[in-house]
């Protein structure tokens, strides 16, 4: 027997070629990928062995981390991970050890390519390219001058890869803004970019302006997880690597209804934020104390700690302790 739709679901003819070419789009990011690109996607943290050379056993293990904590995808390197104190063969080796470790894993893998110029950003995306990850990440060039440089630099970038291609909005230039118009010109332009990390301030604000820009812009991320964002729509977050597990809980939490119970958790998480923020050497020695990494050494932050900021840290970090899902002796 023939059904018809109710008046109110009739589409003009304009909306419905609209949404016909949104599909196209989608399948075609989608043959990139069959790993949603949506949900907690931690910035990986690189380990130093005790001579301070990059330990990829350990960043091996990581991946394994991530997985077991629920995560839904990982992304390196990015500001987070380092990637100013590594050098271009240190990141190329991390990059195709990151390739070869997820195979067979659930999360996505998105490998960072940013660098000062478009050249240079270029080999590493050609690279990416050849190791096809889910999909590539890039932080605006440092080089640049103006606007007209970060359209040259992405639209450089997009001759080299079809993939998803998310803008990170910080770290670029000084004094250069990738504005909310900048990036849903870029999306138009160029379909497989409007995959947003959104760390500009005013966030929120931004974030809902990009989610209501949908479908050009494929996806909205912040950076920290933020209850608040998540209520803009945002499509994920890219927190540090400390608590994937935490992170990935709050989220399926708020996700599924469960708002109270997110928050509980989101408090006794934000503790050890503001812990990071007055204590530096937090991130390298959660790492150890977590059982991913065998040293706390950084090349960026001072792991020397006196006894009472380990006591602090110590402190705080039980608060969580009952909602890890992968332990010290796990991985």
């Amino acid at each position: 027997m023939e059904t018809s739709l109710p008046m109110t679901y009739n589409f003009s003819r304009r909306h419905a070629l609209k949404l016909l070419g949104f599909a196209l789009l989608s399948s075609q990011l989608d043959a990139a990928t069959d790993k949603p690109l949506r949900g907690i996607f931690p910035i990986m943290a690189t380990p130093f062995t005790a001579s301070n050379q990059v330990d990829y056993e350990d960043l091996e293990k990581e991946v394994e981390f991530m997985a077991r904590s629920g995560a839904n995808g990982m992304v390196w390197p990015q500001l987070a991970s380092e990637y100013q104190y590594l050098s271009r063969e240190e990141r190329r080796r991390g990059m195709r050890t990151l390739a070869k470790a997820i195979k067979g894993k659930k999360p996505a893998l998105v490998l960072g390519v940013q660098a000062a110029t478009k050249d240079d950003a270029a080999e590493y995306a050609e690279l990416a390219e050849e190791l096809s990850p889910d999909a590539v990440i890039a932080i605006p060039p440092t080089a640049a001058k103006s606007l007209d440089d970060f359209r040259d630099y992405y639209r450089t970038l997009s001759r080299i890869t079809k993939r998803p291609f998310f803008i990170q909005t910080s770290g670029g230039a000084p004094g250069v803004n990738p504005t909310v118009d900048f990036l849903l010109e870029m999306a138009r332009e160029l379909p497989n970019f409007g995959y947003v990390k959104e760390e500009q301030s005013p966030i929120y604000e931004r974030v809902h302006a990009l989610a209501a820009a949908r479908p050009a812009i494929k996806a909205v991320f912040s950076g920290p997880i933020d209850l608040y964002v998540m209520r803009m729509g945002c499509d994920g977050c890219m927190p540090e690597a400390l608590y994937p597990d935490i992170d990935a809980q709050i989220w399926d939490l708020y996700h599924s209804g469960r708002e109270e119970k997110a928050r509980e958790i989101f408090s006794k998480r934000l503790l050890m934020v503001s812990t990071a923020q007055e204590i530096p050497g937090v991130r390298p020695y959660i790492m150890k104390k977590r059982g991913v990494f065998k040293t706390a050494i950084s090349r960026r932050e001072n792991a020397d700690l006196t006894a009472n900021a380990i006591r602090e840290i110590d402190f705080e970090f039980e608060g969580l302790k009952p909602y890890f899902k992968v332990g010290p002796n796990a991985l």
